[in-house]
């Protein structure tokens, strides 16, 4: 979406684990090494922990993504919520074994025959377990039986487990004290330091065929780093959004006011001035909340001379005021015969004023977890602002709160390629005055 604006040749920061854009902190670097050294030197189990969001699962892609095939039969679990005879049948299907046996040790006898033939070749057999802490105690427990499928010098299979910090606890508990000391191999991930988490940044940007110099500014640094304490996917979460948002708002490079924006977003905080859309979606609230009261249909009302209402000019009225005839929404404005549409949208005070309702529809899309309006203006557009907010509202009379939108809710975007000729830029706390 935004690759073209901040001049990269491809996203940066997505969340799924492309060992393309790992890097490795010091702990990240022991932890690859421990699977490494676990594996190649035939010890059995591999433990690897770590808090969520540090880079568990992107280490193992990494590792698995350059294994050498020829050497390695892997089986690779990522739903660890397994009882033992699912986790077996599981372990027949990644490693291709037709027609297992029904019963459990018809299947371990079965694989202690096929490992013993991996290793007369010179293959090493791994099973790689992802989120651990999920596994069943008795399925763990059983584990213990495939670490017994050995010859007199070597383990014929290598079972890495990768797990939050309470896998560790887990490993505690008096039950599997004694998979606990057939543990040969563990390390811990630790999240980076502010220095780590600026190369990060820079690294993956690097990647990406940019540099953090031209596409943050030292502020936003700055603040995205101290909020996201070393975690990297907070680091990822917050650097795509504020290009997303900066994108948006026509800014190269991203400011620490922008970051500050997305932070707040992130954690569902609203603030008084300088928000965009929560200061619309407040003056749509309030006159949403007197509508209610005063009529029994749902719609915008008018405000009559002398009525001491006013409406706030993120909100639009249908050409005429709702009837005691109908509870369905007031219709949509329609172009008039010379092409113009029925009203005209109110523009912002320090705006310049939005083109006439009446425009073609481009888009329609169905607002998902998580999703915000201008963000999606963003993804249909290419920019957003102020005009832009406008009209899509007023092409959905239904929208009370533009920070709120019920998922679900299809949002109808009109056409503003006039209004794109010009991108006025974000509206300024000064500028907003509902």
């Amino acid at each position: 979406m935004y690759e073209d604006f901040y001049q990269l040749e491809k996203p940066p920061f997505r969340m799924t684990p492309d060992p393309k854009f790992l890097y490795l902190g010091p702990s990240h670097q022991e932890a690859l090494a421990a699977i490494v050294y676990g594996v190649e030197q035939r010890k059995g189990f591999v433990v690897v922990v770590g808090e969520v969001g540090l880079g568990k699962t992107t280490i193992l892609r990494c590792y698995l993504a350059e294994h050498d095939a020829k050497r390695l039969s892997v089986a690779y679990i990522f739903n660890a919520n397994l009882t033992f005879k699912a986790l077996l049948e599981t372990i027949f299907r990644e490693l291709s074994i037709a027609d297992p046996p029904e019963d459990v040790v018809g299947m371990v006898n079965r694989l202690h025959d096929v490992f013993i033939e991996e290793y007369r070749q010179g293959r090493n057999v791994v099973l790689v377990v992802d989120e651990a802490q999920n596994m069943p105690i008795e399925t763990l427990e059983n584990l213990r039986v495939l670490s017994n499928l050995e010859t007199e010098t070597d383990k014929l299979v290598q079972i890495v487990l990768v797990g939050q910090p309470e896998f560790a606890e887990t490993l505690a508990v008096r039950e599997l004290r004694q998979l606990k000391q057939r543990v040969a191999v563990r390390s811990t991930l630790e999240p980076l330091t502010d220095a780590q988490s600026h190369a990060y940044i820079e690294f993956r940007l690097s990647k990406a065929g940019s540099s953090s110099s031209s596409v943050f500014t030292r502020g936003a640094l700055r603040k995205i780093v101290a909020h996201a304490r070393g975690v990297p996917r907070t680091l990822n979460i917050l650097c795509d959004n504020a290009l997303v948002t900066g994108l948006g708002y026509q800014k190269k490079p991203v400011t620490a006011a922008i970051v500050n924006e997305i932070i707040g977003d992130l954690e569902g905080k609203t603030r008084a001035v300088g928000h965009l859309w929560v200061r619309a979606s407040l003056a749509a609230l309030a006159v949403a909340s007197v509508v209610l009261l005063v009529s029994p249909f749902w719609g915008f009302l008018q405000p009559g001379p002398g009525t001491g209402m006013k409406l706030p000019s993120t909100v639009h009225a249908p050409a005429g005021p709702a009837t005691s005839s109908s509870r369905e929404p007031s219709p949509l404005p329609r172009p008039s015969d010379d092409g113009r549409g029925a009203e005209a949208v109110r523009p912002i005070e320090g705006t310049a004023a939005p083109q006439p309702v009446g425009h073609r529809i481009v888009a329609t899309k169905v607002v998902g977890d998580g999703d915000m309006l201008f963000r999606m203006a963003v993804d249909v557009y290419g920019f957003a602002n102020t005009e832009v907010l406008q009209r899509i509202v007023a092409y959905n009379p239904g929208i009370t709160d533009v920070n709120r939108i019920l998922v679900g809710t299809a949002i109808r975007f009109p056409d503003v390629s006039d209004l794109q000729t010009r991108r006025p830029g974000p509206v300024t706390p000064g500028q907003w005055t509902p």
